[in-house]
């Protein structure tokens, strides 16, 4: 309805309000989830694969994060989760968190191998990734080069599963995502040629269904865990400090895109150095705060912890996806990150410079309050759609009222220029 809430609280500027209705600039957007959760009609929703598509596969694996157990009362239990996901089609469970073991000893190692690499910034969060390429480019080389936990454990997974003798062809990995940030990276991967998982499924999506099973079905009786109970460290890892905790040296956690964008503006500024690492998350409370949860992120940060704090950092180096480690740590490394810069104005140096003399004439000539009347979040971003050719200057509101005091707009063409912004159906009283 164009009431321009998710253009506010977009932290990359990538949404502008035309003829009434929100529009995206697909190369600003970082998959944050901000503006879904600030649309009051929800207009905006987070494409997931159809849920038939498990059974396309005779070996259907749902990848379950941490959080996803975290949503639920604590009257129901790990197992009674786990056999309503069975129920609901999925013929093997496996924890996200399981290639967290595995990674940490890793993580430690390659930050003590880049000291030149300071602050080193984890590669954790998918949508801190895309903010980094394209908001804070020159930082692209400080992102640590290694899996994350989930392309760790559908590695292990595909192969625990091959090595058992199943067709690959039959294996179908299913995502169970928090974010909108993770379905982004899994269907276009920032660092990998493609993605070893097949689909994603939204966490609510599966959240709903498998409480209503778990809740109409009171006789239920729970089948054993599939795989050994997560560890401390495995727990606690998509959580706030998580991951920071670690790492030696002067390591910081900060959660939140718009805290994060604050941070690394200082960063970029050399107002703050001597960092040796940087856990970085998109969401407040991380993990636990991703869109896509049905609990409130409070809770389900406290009950993890509440889990991490009774279980053990005891782990079988022989077993499970330690049996697989030379296998997967000869397959742990990403390519590069490059930079994506969105403030780029034209692929030609001169044309370049010549907008960006024009974009700072056109700043000089607005009143610089970011009021938003303009379609644009702010009075710089306008500026630049204009120098971009994808506005008129006379689409700020002052500058209208300013040249229909001089005659040079009419008060038609004044209406003219804020319903192509808002659109006709704002500016029609309703008949009586």
């Amino acid at each position: 309805m164009g009431c321009s809430h998710c253009m506010s609280v977009c932290p990359t500027e990538a949404i502008r309000v035309r003829y009434g209705k929100a529009i995206l600039y697909e190369n600003r957007c970082v998959d944050c989830g901000e503006c879904f959760k600030a649309c009051p009609v929800s207009a905006i929703f987070i494409d997931q694969d159809d849920f038939a598509r498990i059974q396309a596969y005779n070996y259907r694996i749902a990848l379950v994060p941490a959080v996803f157990f975290g949503q639920f009362p604590e009257e129901i239990s790990h197992n009674q989760i786990y056999t309503a996901i069975l129920a609901n089609g999925f013929t093997h469970i496996y924890e996200v968190e399981l290639g967290v073991d595995l990674l940490v000893n890793e993580v430690k190692a390659y930050a003590k191998s880049h000291p030149e690499k300071k602050p080193l910034i984890s590669s954790f969060c998918p949508a801190i990734i895309r903010l980094v390429q394209v908001k804070f480019p020159a930082l692209t080389e400080n992102i640590m080069l290694l899996k994350p936990p989930l392309d760790i454990t559908a590695l292990y997974c595909r192969k625990e599963l091959t090595d058992k003798g199943v067709n690959p062809a039959e294996i179908g990995v299913f995502y169970i995502s928090p974010c909108a940030a993770k379905i982004a990276a899994i269907k276009s991967p920032v660092s990998e040629d493609y993605s070893m998982i097949t689909g994603v499924i939204n966490m609510d999506t599966l959240y709903n269904k498998v409480y209503k099973y778990i809740r109409t079905d009171r006789t239920l009786n729970p089948k054993t865990n599939a795989n050994k109970p997560l560890t401390k460290t495995a727990l606690e890892w998509t959580l706030t400090h998580g991951e920071a905790s670690h790492i030696q040296g002067r390591s910081l956690a900060i959660d939140e895109i718009h805290n994060v964008i604050e941070f690394l503006e200082k960063i970029e500024n050399d107002e703050i150095g001597d960092i040796d690492f940087l856990e970085l998350r998109a969401c407040d409370e991380s993990c636990a705060g991703g869109v896509l949860l049905s609990a409130n992120r409070f809770l389900v940060a406290e009950r993890l912890r509440s889990y991490s704090n009774v279980a053990t950092e005891e782990i079988s180096k022989t077993d499970g996806i330690f049996a697989y480690k030379d296998y997967l740590l000869r397959r742990i490394n990403i390519q590069a990150i490059n930079p994506r810069s969105m403030m780029k104005l034209d692929e030609n140096m001169e044309e370049a410079m010549r907008k960006m003399e024009k974009s700072g004439r056109m700043l000089q000539c607005l009143p610089l309050t970011d009021c938003g009347a303009c379609g644009s979040p702010n009075c710089q971003t306008f500026a630049n759609d204009i120098a971009l050719g994808e506005a008129d200057i006379r689409q700020c509101i002052f500058i209208q009222k300013n040249r229909e005091q001089t005659g040079e707009l009419s008060p038609d063409e004044s209406l003219e220029m804020l319903k192509s912004i808002w659109g006709n159906e704002k500016f029609f009283s309703k008949s009586k």
